[in-house]
């Protein structure tokens, strides 16, 4: 589709806000098409510079686009619905030549791939940006403060996410903003995380009950990149912001759920750093006890809320007592 023509003063703003001049309109391609990269795509199609300002497309791969699967030919459906075109590779099995063919017509390219990915795979798709010459580059950083938690922790897909880092650094020609916004909220209520377990009325805290633990929802992840795309303002260029639903201590998070459910109290269960040693040393390879070994250390996990950028722009965002009116407690309830 033809993207409509910038207004003279949006395109002054832009250019403002990109520290350069910029000839024609921007476009942008979202890499998948998830949790996260549909909240991306919705947020950047409803963003009010969204009609002057950008194409927009995703890259899936050849399979979901051909998909008579009811599910992905529904989603395929929403993505048109949006006003926002195709592209296919799969970027796992993709060389960064490949990827890079696919960049290099774009302007900004936003990685929404998670850290399910093959080892890998977030760096080739950094090289693929900077080798199509993208002007602007989001990486897969939609998580916590990798450069506080630093190498060698628990979890070791987060040295993954430094080198990724470093290579973007290491460069002057491509912009590069990280979005750093903590832990998916939903991922708080997983049962195989193990910190709340709704069935059982039991919550857990990661390392001491008040340690804090940074959350925002995926549609409020989703509102915050487009702002960063569309909307920069200056913020975030070569660096990181940071966004938040909530920080929210274990011990608050247990006192919500008693508030949330009344009744009998959830019975509260401490995971200290010793206990997650052992349960990592059981299960090495286990990626949620990786995780729950990180958090515990409480580094670069959690930040304030008053120094984001929804904070400074005024954006609502869901925090976690809101978040909590749609949990359902019971099999009974959901039904209910």
């Amino acid at each position: 589709m033809t993207s409509q023509l910038l207004t003279e003063t949006n395109l002054a703003a832009l250019n403002r806000a990109n520290n350069g001049p910029i000839m024609t309109p921007p476009s942008v391609l979202v890499l998948g098409a998830g949790e996260l990269g549909l909240a991306v795509l919705t947020a950047l199609a409803a963003h009010p510079m969204r009609p002057r300002v950008a194409t927009l497309s995703v890259l899936l791969r050849q399979a979901t686009l051909d998909s008579a699967a009811p599910a992905k030919k529904r989603t395929i459906q929403h993505i048109k619905a949006l006003g926002a075109g195709f592209e296919a590779a799969d970027v796992v099995a993709a060389s960064v030549e490949e990827l890079a063919d696919i960049m290099a017509r774009y302007d900004t390219v936003v990685s929404c791939c998670g850290m399910e990915l093959p080892k890998g795979t977030q760096t080739k798709l950094a090289e693929a940006a900077l080798k199509a010459g993208v002007r602007r580059y989001f990486p897969w950083q939609f998580g916590m403060d990798y450069d506080v938690i630093g190498k060698g922790s628990a979890q070791d897909l987060f040295d993954e996410q430094l080198e990724v880092r470093r290579v973007l650094r290491a460069q002057s020609a491509t912009e590069w903003t990280i979005v750093s916004t903590g832990l998916f909220m939903s991922f708080l209520f997983e049962p195989a995380f193990g910190v709340v377990e709704l069935d059982s009325r039991t919550v857990r805290a990661l390392g001491r009950w008040d340690n804090e633990i940074t959350l925002t929802t995926p549609g409020d992840i989703g509102r915050v990149t487009a702002e960063m795309v569309l909307d920069p303002r200056g913020e975030g260029v070569n660096g990181v912001v940071y966004t938040a639903g909530d920080t929210i201590s274990y011990a608050r998070l247990a006192d919500l759920l008693d508030e949330r459910f009344g009744g009998e109290k959830f019975t509260r269960e401490l995971w200290d750093e010793e206990t997650l040693a052992k349960q990592l040393e059981a299960e090495p390879d286990s990626v949620m006890a990786k995780y729950r070994g990180t958090f515990a250390r409480g580094k670069g996990v959690a930040w304030g809320v008053e120094g984001t950028v929804n904070a400074k722009r005024g954006m609502k965002m869901v925090d976690v007592r809101e978040y909590l009116k749609d949990v359902k407690l019971s099999v009974a309830e959901k039904e209910s």
